[in-house]
């Protein structure tokens, strides 16, 4: 697999795992500027406010920097299992995942994991194209106009009260 295949696929991996990693932050971290929500329809609705904010600004930080980062820990990792052994090529390459995802700790953290298991899944599979690169970008606008549209709903419910 060429270079171009590589970091084709790794922006499909970045398109994926930065939707995930929205969704999933958005159902841990639910408002970060109220607090614990006291009821299920507070939870919901800090889930459905927080996923879009949380998308707008993680998902550029994890296609740039993540697709490079991923892409340098994955080159490195082939060069260094070259010289040495060539099964331990994953290991590296996961161990230079986390140092880099360890550079705001815990939330980038589980980002680069995040981004490592959706990226080697991607390569198991030998999926990686330009055009599914470039269709794959449309993922996270998909989720961001979805949660967009259920915000929409809860203040337009909010209104009529």
């Amino acid at each position: 697999m060429g270079v171009s295949q590589m970091f084709a696929r790794k922006i499909i991996a970045a398109s994926i795992s930065g939707s995930l990693f929205a969704v999933v932050l958005g159902l841990i971290l639910t408002d970060p500027f109220v607090g614990e929500a006291s009821s299920a329809g507070e939870y919901f609705q800090g889930t459905i406010l927080s996923i879009p904010f949380y998308l707008l600004y993680s998902f550029p930080v994890i296609l740039v920097y993540g697709t490079l980062t991923s892409a340098v820990s994955d080159l490195l990792a082939f060069f260094i299992s070259n010289r040495t052994n060539r099964k331990l090529e994953l290991y590296i390459s996961l161990i230079l995942h986390l140092l880099f995802g360890s550079i705001l700790f815990g939330v980038s953290l589980a980002a680069a994991v995040l981004f490592f298991i959706t990226d080697y899944i991607l390569r198991r599979k030998q999926f990686g194209s330009w055009r599914y690169a470039l269709k794959s970008l449309g993922l996270p606008v998909f989720v961001w106009i979805v949660f967009m549209g259920g915000v929409y709903v809860i203040d337009a419910s909010i209104l009529k009260w």
